[in-house]
């Protein structure tokens, strides 16, 4: 069995700033993933597109903040499951917990840290009838390696910040780049919805508005896609690729029936420290919900670092919290 301090659920960014957090205070950490490599959505969504919100960094690349999260945590060794599923929380006598996994790991720990993202989540399709026979023949829902659409014809489809921000990438990576969008305005950034018009008008791309996929067209591979405008209107566009970015399903998974307070898919937590209705278990980053919440990335790092001084008095009860500055304190490795 695994021994540690505090046992962070999920390995996403929020999940891996913890572990920075917690190892000033002295807390090991070991972290577990449904995924088979850290970063969460960063790393398995969108590993190669950019960041803007970060301070200190006006652009960077998710993958590239997970590898800086990674060097910046080496320093305090924490441990990794991934690729396996939390399963199962048991608390002991004590007030500890033993976590178990779909692969039968056992961690049993001081406090738990659920950062979990969206939680168990899968994309959102479009409603088409032989959608599946093309996943992964011309049809995916996230964008791993851009490389792959250099010099390709590609349709995206989406309104959101993911179809805005790969759209203004991709215009300089694939042949022919289609954007389709079912209403007039995007839900994304006003910033972003501007270059795609801008892009949209130079002719370095295709805008279709108030439009949706209707059809597709193939053999064993995706060869075109019939795109249909509010007056009926269908027309067939040939393509090597249909990324479809409608967003993510979030379920929460065996996390519900652990008795903590939801609102929907997301666990309620007070704002002083993000704890949940449970005695020792946290909830950080998209997967909690309170008054005022951003789904940010740098508010999770917020709520990391006030979480840890919390559950300091659960790991050391009989010791006090003494803060101290990294730029007086430096960081001292385990």
């Amino acid at each position: 069995m695994i021994q540690t301090d505090l046992c962070i659920i999920g390995a996403g960014p929020v999940g891996l700033f913890t572990v920075f957090e917690a190892g000033l205070l002295k807390m090991r950490c070991h972290l577990i993933d449904a995924l088979p490599q850290v970063g969460g959505q960063l790393a398995e969504i969108y590993p190669k597109k950019p960041i803007y919100d970060i301070p200190g960094y006006p652009s960077i690349l998710a993958g590239e903040l997970v590898d800086n999260l990674m060097e910046q945590i080496a320093p305090f060794k924490p441990t990794f499951t991934l690729g396996e599923r939390v399963e199962a929380l048991d608390r002991q006598a004590d007030d500890s917990f033993i976590i178990r996994t779909n692969l039968g790991t056992e961690v049993a720990c001081k406090a738990v840290v659920i950062a979990a993202g969206l939680g168990c989540f899968e994309p959102r399709k479009p409603e088409l009838a032989n959608i599946d026979a093309y996943e992964h023949k011309g049809i995916s829902y996230m964008i791993l390696d851009p490389e792959k659409y250099r010099g390709k014809k590609v349709i995206l489809a989406g309104g959101g910040d993911s179809a805005l921000d790969w759209t203004i990438f991709l215009a300089d990576v694939a042949a022919e780049l289609t954007l389709v969008h079912r209403n007039e305005t995007f839900r994304g950034a006003v910033d972003s919805a501007e270059k795609v018009a801008e892009l949209a008008q130079s002719g370095r791309i295709r805008l279709l508005l108030s439009s949706e996929l209707t059809g597709l067209e193939g053999d064993e591979q995706l060869r075109a896609v019939q795109i249909t405008n509010k007056q009926k209107e269908s027309s067939w566009y040939e393509t090597d690729y249909l990324i479809p970015l409608f967003g993510l399903s979030p379920k929460l998974g065996p996390i519900e029936g652990w008795g903590l307070n939801l609102d929907k898919n997301a666990i309620e937590v007070a704002v002083h420290d993000y704890s949940t209705n449970v005695p020792g278990i946290y909830a950080i980053g998209d997967i909690n919900t309170y008054p005022g919440k951003l789904k940010l990335i740098l508010c999770g790092f917020h709520e990391a670092a006030l979480m840890v001084q919390s559950a300091f008095k659960l790991v050391y009860p009989d010791q006090k919290l003494s803060f101290k500055y990294t730029t007086v304190n430096g960081v001292h490795a385990f």
